[in-house]
């Protein structure tokens, strides 16, 4: 029996493999590797596939959340909110700024930015400077300048009511949108379905190849409605050039490769239809598993439409469930096992261990399942019964030797 890959880029890959080497083929003929009308063209698909104005591509998802941060004009020495629960290129956008980074817990359903924290954050340890017209922290004196709510596993956080907290406080929002390429999120206040990177002052997207859009490398994107900043993250992007050898500022360099935007380009055109494969995906796991005690399956809430970048089950027995699924041949992932306040590379801002009870329970209990489009029924049911093996032996008190030994 084959194994069940925790990820399968090449079915994708195969269906698009004339294409995709035609248009290898024919940058390498005109030898345009660097900017050009493709990204252009890119650039203003993705635009308007996440309902913004403006796309601005990038050599990462890490510059796509520097350049929107710094685009923003967030400095040293400045604060700003995000969650320890998310990958690390989160927070290091975050210092490569110059900032600092603050952490608030999560929803215990969604995962996400908790919209009660972040207002209890910025009532308790926060004051509004009227004069200056920013929030300023009580006990480091510096200004919060921006908040990154992280849309996780392919869901977008609840952004109205921290929308709401933002422009009270004068914060400026940067979605991190970097597994949410296509989710939805209902917004109450303006009556309609909105996009992942079309609700902040900016959002940052990579393409990372294991994402739903995903690049033969690595690519980023930064999307945003205001034409000013857009303008500043091309510079940040290209050295800081208005034009060739004309510097306005001093800048990176991040750009984005010829070769990734039509890569993209044709994957872009089949997205909705990945998307739509991946929800149908989550719906046969959820039917296969609701059943299972145990198990706690992911919360879509009424005001969100997931992507499922991942599907991502919680059991207080994952590890155990881990190598057990292994020795059926299952693939698994961990995303994330150590929320960030907890991480060496961020011991000096002094958090410890019960900081944030919520994000460090996932961090025990989260078992990504395997998640990709042309993803099968069978092997769902495949899936499904070994997680229902591994409820079923816990029940009967079988012993994790049992399980290391099940092979020898």
């Amino acid at each position: 029996m084959n194994n069940i890959p925790f990820l399968d880029l090449k079915a994708q890959h195969n269906e698009l493999m004339d294409e995709i080497i035609e248009t290898i083929g024919e940058n390498a003929r005109n030898a345009n590797f660097v900017g050009g009308p493709l990204v252009e063209e890119f650039e203003q698909d993705f635009a308007r596939f996440c309902g913004s104005k403006y796309a601005i591509g990038v050599g990462s998802g890490t510059d796509a959340l520097r350049f929107a941060l710094m685009g923003a004009q967030v400095s040293p020495g400045d604060m700003v909110i995000t969650v320890p629960n998310t990958f690390i290129a989160t927070t290091e956008a975050i210092t490569q700024a110059g900032a600092i980074p603050v952490f608030i817990d999560v929803d215990e359903r969604t995962g996400c930015m908790a919209p009660d924290k972040l207002r209890d954050y910025l009532e308790t340890h926060c004051y509004i400077d009227m004069h200056q017209g920013v929030t300023i922290n009580k006990i480091t004196d510096k200004p919060v300048k921006a908040v990154i709510p992280v849309h996780l596993f392919g869901q977008v956080a609840d952004m109205d009511p921290i929308m709401d907290l933002a422009h009270r406080h004068n914060i400026t929002i940067i979605e991190d949108a970097c597994q949410a390429h296509g989710a939805q999120y209902f917004s109450q206040k303006r009556q309609s379905w909105l996009r992942a990177g079309s609700i902040g002052e900016s959002a940052a997207f990579s393409f990372y190849p294991g994402k739903n859009l995903g690049a033969f490398g690595e690519a980023g994107a930064v999307t945003t409605n205001n034409e000013q900043l857009a303008n500043r993250i091309r510079m940040l992007r290209d050295h800081g050039q208005v034009r060739k050898y004309i510097h306005e500022i001093e800048g990176y360099n991040g750009r984005l490769d010829t070769i990734q935007a039509a890569i993209l380009l044709i994957k872009l055109r089949h997205l909705p239809r990945w998307n739509e494969m991946r929800r149908e995906c989550a719906a046969r796991y959820n039917e296969l598993l609701t059943k299972i005690s145990g198990v706690e399956l992911p919360y879509e809430p009424i005001w969100s439409r997931s992507v499922y970048h991942l599907y991502v089950i919680q059991n207080v027995q994952r590890d155990t469930m881990q190598q057990f699924l292994s020795q059926k041949g299952i693939g698994t992932g961990l995303h994330y096992p150590v929320p960030l306040h907890l991480q060496k590379a961020y011991s000096v801002l002094g958090y410890k261990e019960g900081s944030f009870p919520v994000s460090e329970r996932m961090c025990k209990d989260i078992l990504s399942l395997p998640m990709f489009p042309t993803l099968g029924y069978e092997q769902q049911q495949r899936v499904a019964m070994a997680v229902m093996e591994f409820n079923d032996s816990q029940r009967n008190g079988t012993s994790e030797d049992t399980f290391s030994n099940a092979n020898q």
